[in-house]
């Protein structure tokens, strides 16, 4: 049960990676857009700031605190 849940929020956590990768290219571009007067979407992505890209940064870091804290403690429940 324990392995299951450690995988399944493992591959929440890379896809929550991939997903903040993504939406921090969509800024990069939207800024340099934004710089040179085209516009790329920052109104847009800066809307879908709180909504969205909050809660996935939320998780990312809450989950990468969770999983850490589930090794510490099955390391010390069962040392090899």
């Amino acid at each position: 049960m324990k392995d299951k849940f450690l995988n399944l929020l493992n591959l929440l956590l890379v896809a929550d990676v991939f997903f903040v990768f993504a939406i921090f290219g969509w800024f990069v571009i939207a800024v340099a857009g934004r710089s040179t007067g085209v516009n790329l979407g920052f109104d847009l992505w800066y809307s879908l700031w709180q909504p969205v890209f909050n809660p996935a940064l939320g998780i990312l870091m809450g989950g990468a605190i969770l999983s850490g804290i589930v090794n510490q403690v099955s390391k010390r429940l069962n040392p090899k």
